[in-house]
């Protein structure tokens, strides 16, 4: 379900985008070779720590030079994670011992598009390299857990879910681990619970890598795009309880960007 929220999420963020794209007259083919000025594209992405979403908007300096801004918001998760479930209680939810954490990125930033490669005019691929930096925002949203508590009566064994924010010193994934307390995780809380206890952590990033456009139409944007990117933050940030926090994210990633070029 959680995933199939964030298609659905990121497929609202882009659509809009994604229709006024396809309002293009057939006439506007790459014979033309129509020169527009400037363009806006909204993009999906996957990245090796997790998944995002992004808007580009700017305008050709030349026809090889692209000046353009760009703003992005994505997950970002640890590398060390691994889902669990408690196998003895019915319709737990999956988890992820030990994070304290969930990290969403902010970026806005900066950069250009130099065009490598320029595409014929019957069709084929136009390949640009490019480059962004600029400010980004890490917001840290802690990770509330149902725990289970037993209690014992007449010989069965009875449980009572409570909500809580994680705690590495009281909550374990199984049974009798804590002595102090006759309890477990049973599994993940709802997601909007703790937005109100975001804790922000300001930084920069830098990106570059490579933009490959394909389509017929000039003022239509089709691109698969692919790259690595760099995130530094002077505090650090706490994501997983038993490990150190994070000042540094080095990602990699590839992503579909559609949009369109206007006058």
């Amino acid at each position: 379900m959680k995933s199939l929220q964030n298609i659905l999420a990121l497929f609202l963020l882009t659509s809009p985008l994604f229709l006024a794209a396809q309002d293009i007259p057939d006439f506007d083919t790459l014979a033309e070779s129509i020169l527009y000025r400037k363009e806006m594209a909204g993009s999906v992405s996957l990245h090796t720590l997790g998944y995002g979403a992004g808007y580009r908007t700017g305008h050709n300096k030349t026809y090889y030079l692209k000046r353009m801004l760009e703003f992005d918001l994505l997950e970002m998760k640890s590398p060390k994670e691994v889902r669990r479930y408690n196998e003895y209680l019915p319709n737990s939810r999956r988890y992820v011992y030990g994070k304290e954490n969930n990290i969403y990125i902010l970026r806005a930033g900066i950069g250009q598009q130099k065009l490598i490669n320029r595409k014929p005019y019957w069709g084929g691929i136009e390949v640009r390299y490019f480059y962004y930096g600029g400010p980004s925002l890490a917001l840290a949203k802690p990770v509330y857990l149902y725990i289970a508590y037993y209690s014992q009566q007449d010989l069965i064994t009875y449980y009572d879910l409570q909500l809580e924010k994680y705690d590495p010193q009281r909550h374990f994934p199984y049974r009798g681990y804590n002595t102090s307390e006759d309890c477990d995780i049973a599994g993940r809380g709802p997601f909007l619970e703790g937005l109100g206890e975001i804790k922000p952590y300001p930084g920069i990033y830098a990106k570059a890598g490579f933009n490959f456009e394909f389509g017929q139409y000039t003022q239509r944007i089709k691109a698969l795009e692919a790259g690595v990117v760099v995130d530094v933050f002077p505090k650090a940030i706490p994501i997983m309880a038993f490990n150190d926090p994070y000042r540094f994210f080095v990602t990699a990633y590839i992503s579909f960007s559609f949009g369109k070029r206007y006058n």
